[in-house]
């Protein structure tokens, strides 16, 4: 199963989903992969914490050998590298992907994420984190899934860009993978006590766009667990945040 993460408004809450449903997925003895897509790598931080610096081998790298066209230089698996947690894999992100993305667009090489990750046989679940933008890198996760998920934080401004970025998903299903779904919108950042929050996620329902049953809440131990780069499934697996995350990743598996 692979998953993209994705919503093109920043600071949704993309790459804390991603490794925490990776995180879990590792702990539960699925062979994991989380793939870092984003030049800003707040994922690739997050899982590797000061262990990202130095990295030989980053996705900038293998789209390196991708531009120069080296068949017989590394394999998609030497690029991925080990976190401190058992059964889950990374392929780091590198601010270098950022420039490489004109040149990898204008060369026509969207399917070459496609082509590295279907070698991956040894991981059973794989999760994409990408950037805020429908660009060369959203495209080529999106061109790569299975499925894909769309982080929503409670605001007016992602409300209002839901039924666009919808739009973008469908229409790389119809040009570029048939068998692309969208799994379903995840309400992150909630706060069932505020009217706004509670008002925005009725009205998705009664717009019929498909929000997931497992919320996420507002909480400030996210913020540590970013800063001690655990995923909250390590730091504090009874919180009621890991909890969340565990029961969106059950209904996730569920479904299938």
């Amino acid at each position: 199963m692979r998953r993209v993460i994705f919503n093109q408004k920043g600071g949704v809450g993309k790459s804390t989903i991603a490794c925490n449903l990776a995180a879990i997925s590792a702990v539960r003895g699925r062979r994991t992969l989380l793939v870092d897509l984003d030049p800003q790598a707040n994922a690739s931080r997050y899982l590797l914490g000061a262990g990202l610096e130095g990295q030989a081998r980053t996705l900038a790298h293998y789209f390196d050998d991708v531009l120069a066209c080296r068949v017989f230089g590394p394999k998609p698996v030497e690029f991925v590298v080990p976190t401190p947690f058992s059964g889950l894999g990374l392929m780091p992100a590198d601010p270098r992907l950022e420039e490489l993305q004109v040149k990898l667009e204008s060369r026509y090489k969207m399917y070459k994420l496609r082509e590295a990750l279907d070698t991956l046989k040894e991981f059973d679940e794989i999760f994409v984190d990408t950037p805020p933008a429908l660009n060369f890198f959203t495209r080529s996760a999106l061109i790569s899934a299975d499925t894909c998920l769309i982080p929503f934080d409670c605001d007016d401004f992602s409300r209002r860009a839901l039924y666009t970025l919808m739009d973008s998903v469908r229409e790389v299903r119809t040009d570029h993978n048939p068998k692309l779904r969208i799994e379903g919108i995840v309400v992150n950042q909630y706060q069932p006590r505020a009217n706004l929050p509670v008002r925005l996620v009725e009205e998705l329902r009664s717009e019929g766009l498909p929000v997931l049953d497992a919320y996420l809440s507002a909480s400030v131990k996210i913020r540590e667990s970013h800063s001690q780069a655990k995923p909250m499934i390590h730091l504090d697996p009874r919180h009621k945040l890991s909890l969340e995350f565990v029961a969106l990743y059950e209904l996730l598996s569920a479904a299938g």
